[in-house]
């Protein structure tokens, strides 16, 4: 009984550091006007769309968010990430005709379909897009994890948090983001998996971001 408590002791402090280590990235959330200006690249993390394939308004807020600091001029770029495993399901589609709608030139709009998690959007961010600095746009609660995982990975990030208004379900993201913060801890320090889906580079200085616009990377 002994060696049974010490070991849930020893683990209960593991978790508890764990998770403070992710939330002290609260640090590099800045208000829009505050934001580095020059970064390589907004990132948009992506949330559910509607039946009619419009942006929840999650993600639509997300999204505007994101196109107020591009006009700040904090980068020249916009990576939209998110979920378009299946051919009836396009979050990334969504997003970018929400971002075109707002006189944003098509070239600079970046889209990453494989986005399946925060963890797998940061890694193709460094890897495919080749991005070494950023803002990533996506709700407070979300924004720690997010920043943890870029910085970790080497991309220079800060954060720009996209809440407006009151959401559905809020309460259970949070509850679900405590154990979000354990699984990508592992992931970056220990773990260190691959994303489901590589794929040739697309470097989004160098690059036409209407490249992106299949799915194939």
């Amino acid at each position: 009984m002994g060696i049974f408590i010490s070991l849930l002791i020893v683990s209960l402090i593991i978790v508890i550091l764990a998770i403070s280590n992710v939330n002290s990235y609260k640090k590099y959330i800045y208000n829009i006007e505050d934001i580095p200006k020059g970064e390589d690249a907004i990132i948009v993390l992506g949330a559910g769309v509607k039946n009619n394939g419009t942006p929840s308004d999650i993600l639509a807020d997300r999204l505007e968010t994101s196109i107020e600091v591009y006009n700040e001029g904090a980068a020249g770029a916009l990576i939209l990430s998110g979920d378009h495993g299946r051919e009836e399901y396009n979050e990334v589609g969504a997003m970018k005709d929400y971002v075109l709608k707002n006189n944003i030139d098509e070239s600079i709009v970046f889209m990453d379909h494989a986005g399946f998690s925060t963890y797998d959007t940061m890694y193709r961010a460094k890897e495919i897009f080749k991005v070494k600095s950023a803002v990533i746009v996506t709700n407070e609660y979300h924004l720690p994890r997010a920043l943890y995982i870029a910085r970790k990975l080497g991309i220079e990030a800060y954060g720009v948090k996209s809440d407006k208004r009151g959401y559905q379900l809020m309460d259970s993201y949070k509850k679900r983001e405590v154990l979000a913060k354990l699984k990508d801890f592992a992931y970056v320090n220990i773990l260190k998996p691959e994303p489901k889906f590589l794929g040739e580079s697309i470097p989004v200085s160098t690059s036409d971001g209407r490249l992106t616009e299949d799915d194939k990377n």
